[in-house]
């Protein structure tokens, strides 16, 4: 199961040579770019590990794509994705975020249903990956 979220979801995966001009887009839109990663994938899971720190003066995307190239080495079974934070006063929230990197081997997830009071029934999805401790998700994670 490929998951999918973000910006570029209905697309396939982009290219190194399209995340560097997407990048550089929302550089030259004055917006600071960073990376984050996670192996819990889950949709509600928005706070994900942020690799190095926001880049807020850098004007090249190159930068950020050796960042990238980096957390693709160290967290080759994370998933990797960009975000580019508008800091403009009213705005102040996330204009892009895009997977930029995914582990070879998706597990997908399972659907719960509970009955809770009154016979109502209550759905929650749960990823495969989370049924291991962090760091264990996938096959040779580090």
């Amino acid at each position: 199961m490929r998951l999918t979220q973000g910006t570029f979801s209905f697309l396939p995966d982009l290219s190194d040579d399209q995340i560097y001009k997407q990048v550089q887009y929302a550089i030259d839109n004055g917006w600071a770019v960073s990376l984050e990663y996670t192996d819990d994938p889950h949709p509600r899971n928005t706070y994900w590990e942020i690799w190095n720190r926001p880049m807020f003066d850098n004007p090249d995307a190159q930068a950020l794509i050796e960042e990238l190239k980096e957390a693709r080495a160290q967290f080759p079974n994370y998933y990797i994705r960009i975000v580019a934070f508008d800091n403009s006063h009213g705005w102040e929230a996330p204009r892009l975020s895009f997977i930029a990197h995914r582990p070879p081997e998706e597990p997908g997830f399972r659907l719960e249903r509970m009955e809770g009071p009154q016979r109502r029934q209550h759905f929650s999805l749960q990823p495969y990956a989370s049924a291991k401790p962090t760091g264990q998700r996938y096959k040779s994670a580090k």
